[in-house]
């Protein structure tokens, strides 16, 4: 897998900005309950871990959506900038944040038993469950309900 290099990104206002070194250029797509409702559809993210540096700080507003995780999103637009748990560094950006874009492959897709039936992707990715994702998790002292990411 060939290293990745830091990447910029912005909200749509631009009142957020950000610099992150994804883990992959892999993008995974997220069809649990929240997100769908959070954005309206999956949320396509990547994996940064902790490399994230944000810029404009003061205007990101961040949501508690469950005991684990947070959202957060620009206080003047709207825009959702992360997705992120509260213990072990693991940070979801929105792919659609980052500037590049030629390069990323979606390679995974979770809560695919959640996914409705009215959109699918065509890329062959991995699959998992709620169930299956939160298995490889299980080691973790917290085990999340299946249906709240």
């Amino acid at each position: 897998m060939p290293n990745v290099n830091p990447m910029s990104g912005r909200c749509l206002c631009g009142e957020v900005s950000l610099t992150a070194t994804p883990k992959s250029l892999h993008v995974g797509a997220c069809h649990c309950d929240m997100c769908r409702q959070w954005g309206g559809g999956p949320l396509l993210a990547v994996e940064c871990e902790e490399s994230v540096q944000w810029f404009g700080e003061e205007k990101v507003a961040v949501f508690g959506s469950s005991d684990w995780a947070e959202r957060g999103f620009c206080r003047e637009c709207g825009t959702h900038l992360f997705y992120r748990l509260r213990e072990g560094g693991h940070t979801a950006i929105p792919v659609g944040l980052f500037q590049e874009c030629e390069n990323w492959q979606l390679t995974e897709q979770v809560f695919i038993d959640r996914k409705p039936p009215f959109y699918s992707f065509a890329e062959q990715t991995r699959n998992l469950t709620g169930e299956a994702l939160f298995a490889l998790f299980s080691a973790d002292e917290h085990s999340p309900d299946s249906t709240d990411h």
